[in-house]
């Protein structure tokens, strides 16, 4: 039984509908939640943890970027714990919010060949793990944060998205 209360939020056009972006949102953070909890022992409290993902488009995500990272740039996702996270740490009833730009991942898709669904799955997962404290700053926390990614797409059926590149 997940933890997540997974919030959705659709704030541009071009996206599916909120039925369906929900249902993908359980299904991928779902997994990864249950990756995290059973392979790297990560603690969920009692209370179900409420995560909101924000489906917006290359201007919103543009805006918040330059706002809050001072890059005046769209990006595919941004992701913002509600509070500084620990890998491996108890997090609070509030995750944080995953921000992913459509028109970024519809082109990075393409580029990628790869399905725009692949490719948004793999994003959820890679600003999920954000919330909980990972990042790809350094090389050896970027191996370990693609190698859980590559783990929970592997579950999900996906390929590994990593494969022949170096660590960001």
């Amino acid at each position: 039984m997940s933890q997540l209360d997974i919030q959705i939020a659709v704030e541009a056009d071009g996206w599916e509908d909120e039925t369906a972006l929900e249902a993908l949102a359980t299904r991928v953070l779902g997994a990864a939640e249950s990756h995290l909890a059973a392979s790297e022992g990560q603690p969920f409290p009692k209370q179900r943890t409420e995560v909101s993902l924000v489906f917006a488009d290359d201007e919103m995500i543009r805006e918040i970027n330059a706002e809050w990272r001072d890059k005046d740039k769209a990006t595919n996702v941004l992701s913002f714990p509600a509070y500084p996270l620990t890998p491996g740490k108890m997090p609070g009833p509030m995750l944080g919010d995953i921000i992913i730009a459509r028109e970024t991942v519809e082109r990075e898709a393409v580029d990628l060949e790869k399905s725009f669904e692949e490719h948004l799955t793999h994003l959820m997962v890679h600003g999920f793990l954000h919330l909980f404290g990972y990042d790809h700053i350094e090389t050896d926390d970027a191996e370990k944060m693609e190698a859980l990614e590559t783990r929970i797409l592997a579950k999900l059926g996906l390929s590994d998205p990593y494969a022949g590149q170096d660590p960001i």
